[in-house]
């Protein structure tokens, strides 16, 4: 199951390993850390997607080194044979960049799945929430990259004129059409040749979880998006780009492939 629901959650709470990575955007000056201290689904960890990226590289959110991955989730102690859920409580919906990174390291993409909702749905049903800090034993967990499932900015420029994939791009329409300013300073403002635009917003519902399989397929469809085993996903620094992903997912099981430098580094104004 790529999405779980907080039903199906609340009953597997002891058989899963549990992340919340939740992020948020600069301007809403919400620390996602502190709000997991005050209150979290049990048995879950804190997942920081800023410390667990590449903090060697002036871009933001770049995978890691597979010896830092292998350090994070052995840490967190998470075994290769778990069962991963990831859920968020994010404008962005953060949780899918998480589950992007653990199938680019190699765990099995049948056992990661992302809660269908996040923590919004969850709190609105009121299921139970804990302040408790789960630490688990360190394992010595094993890491595989899946450099297919990455593209760097050469293979971007390349692919303007080879037209080998379909790049796809899930920013807001007005932020591809280079009418609003972007958030990160020194980028200008537009998207990448040729490449398509599907707000990620799109794909998801008032209470935040995914849009049906018919009618992710049907969003998908009306982009002109039928190159199944061609599409790339990209936005402004690797994250909504992992939302498309996991709805592109959802829809056909095709592995996600992320460009991940995406407009933070495209759009750097030289």
């Amino acid at each position: 199951m790529t999405l779980v629901s907080t039903d199906w959650l609340e009953n597997n709470l002891s058989k899963v390993k549990v992340l919340d990575a939740s992020w948020h955007m600069p301007s809403t000056k919400r620390n996602a850390e502190q709000e997991f201290l005050i209150n979290h689904i049990p048995n879950s960890q804190f997942f920081d997607l800023d410390k667990n990226s590449d903090s060697n590289n002036p871009l933001p959110h770049m995978l890691p080194s597979k010896e830092k991955w292998k350090e994070i989730i052995s840490n967190f102690g998470i075994e290769n044979d778990d069962y991963v859920i990831i859920y968020d409580d994010s404008d962005v919906i953060s949780s899918c960049r998480c589950w992007y990174m653990f199938i680019y390291f190699g765990h099995d993409i049948k056992k990661i799945s992302v809660l269908n909702g996040g923590l919004k749905k969850w709190k609105n049903e009121n299921r139970k929430l804990t302040k408790d800090i789960l630490k688990l034993k360190k394992t010595n967990y094993q890491v595989t990259e899946n450099k297919n499932l990455v593209k760097n900015k050469e293979e971007i420029d390349s692919n303007i004129t080879s037209k080998k994939f379909d790049l796809v791009d899930a920013r807001g329409k007005k932020r591809f059409d280079g009418i609003e300013p972007e958030p990160r300073q020194g980028l200008r403002s537009g998207h990448i040749p040729n490449s398509k635009n599907l707000p990620f917003m799109e794909c998801i519902n008032n209470d935040r979880t995914f849009k049906s399989k018919k009618e992710l397929q049907d969003l998908f469809a009306k982009m002109m998006l039928d190159k199944k085993n061609n599409m790339v996903f990209t936005c402004g620094s690797g994250v909504t780009a992992c939302v498309l992903a996991l709805a592109n997912y959802v829809t056909n099981d095709m592995n996600p492939v992320i460009y991940d430098g995406s407009w933070s580094e495209y759009g750097i104004i030289k």
